[in-house]
């Protein structure tokens, strides 16, 4: 689905289709990342002072998206943003009991952002070396739990308008120059620590955390996503390819959804370990 913020470059090389939740202020409802990009939303936070909700795709949304494919002679593989964090994988199965069965499985990421794209081009490519569908999933199982996936968030305001930290925190936390390491722990979203001071700090504690895994860290992709920190995430990118294994270090920016969570500035490592790491 579009929380899986891979780029447009990996989405058109291995022809992957992509499903997008639901942004919606006030009564006007847009499609993530078709109808709504990132940029936009920050825009319209600013002019509204209040957040957006967000919404799964329905099953009918699914049924719809599934249905050309199939009709097509397709099975189908849909990779959900983690079930801790959205029904989007539950509607994809509701979806997915209409078809025969077997046609379509739904897979539950466990993770967000690129920690689902990450997912996501393991299986393209097994698909795209002849892998079967159980032997595709076999792999998601073992890949699943090695994801790590860790962000820094640069203001408290978003996490504030969400109702995630109170009043108190949000003043603090601002006149401290306090920014959250969030990372994702069995498919939920953690406060992994709290980093004081200037932005630099922050961006080297993320670096610095990635690093010490970079003995383990598998070298086919490392993803560094971002909302509006271009320079940061050329730095990390840089950095990371010097420092590490890694073939590829794929630069991605959040969609709407990620966005709307955690807000401008926000910058994230992600990466695979790899097996008995």
């Amino acid at each position: 689905d579009s929380t899986s913020d891979l780029a447009p470059s990996q989405l058109e090389r291995y022809g992957i289709e992509v499903i997008p939740l639901y942004v919606t202020f006030d009564a006007e409802s847009y499609r993530d990342g078709a109808e709504l990009q990132a940029d936009d939303l920050f825009r319209k936070v600013g002019e509204k002072s209040k957040l957006p909700k967000t919404a799964a795709p329905s099953p009918a949304d699914f049924i719809n998206a599934f249905s050309p494919s199939i009709e097509a002679g397709y099975d189908i593989l849909y990779i959900a943003l983690s079930s801790e964090l959205s029904s989007t994988s539950q509607n994809a199965m509701i979806a997915a009991d209409e078809f025969p069965d077997g046609r379509v499985r739904v897979f539950d990421s466990l993770n967000l952002s690129s920690g689902i794209g990450l997912q996501v081009m393991k299986a393209a490519v097994a698909a795209e070396k002849g892998k079967t569908m159980d032997e595709i999933m076999a792999i998601l199982e073992s890949v699943r739990k090695r994801v790590e996936t860790e962000f820094i968030i640069d203001t408290l305001d978003y996490l504030y308008m969400g109702g995630r930290c109170s009043g108190l925190q949000h003043f603090i936390g601002n006149m401290l120059k306090i920014r959250p390491v969030v990372k994702v722990v069995d498919g939920k979203m953690i406060l992994a620590s709290k980093i004081r001071g200037k932005r630099e700090k922050a961006l080297q504690q993320l670096l610095d955390n990635a690093l010490a895994n970079k003995d383990k860290m598998d070298d086919e992709l490392v993803f560094v996503t971002h909302a509006k920190a271009d320079e940061e995430a050329v730095y990390l990118r840089e950095t990371l390819l010097r420092e590490t294994r890694a073939k590829e270090v794929v630069i991605t920016e959040a969609g709407c959804v990620i966005s709307s969570h955690c807000g401008p500035q926000t910058v994230g490592i992600l990466y695979i370990t790899n097996e008995g790491a």
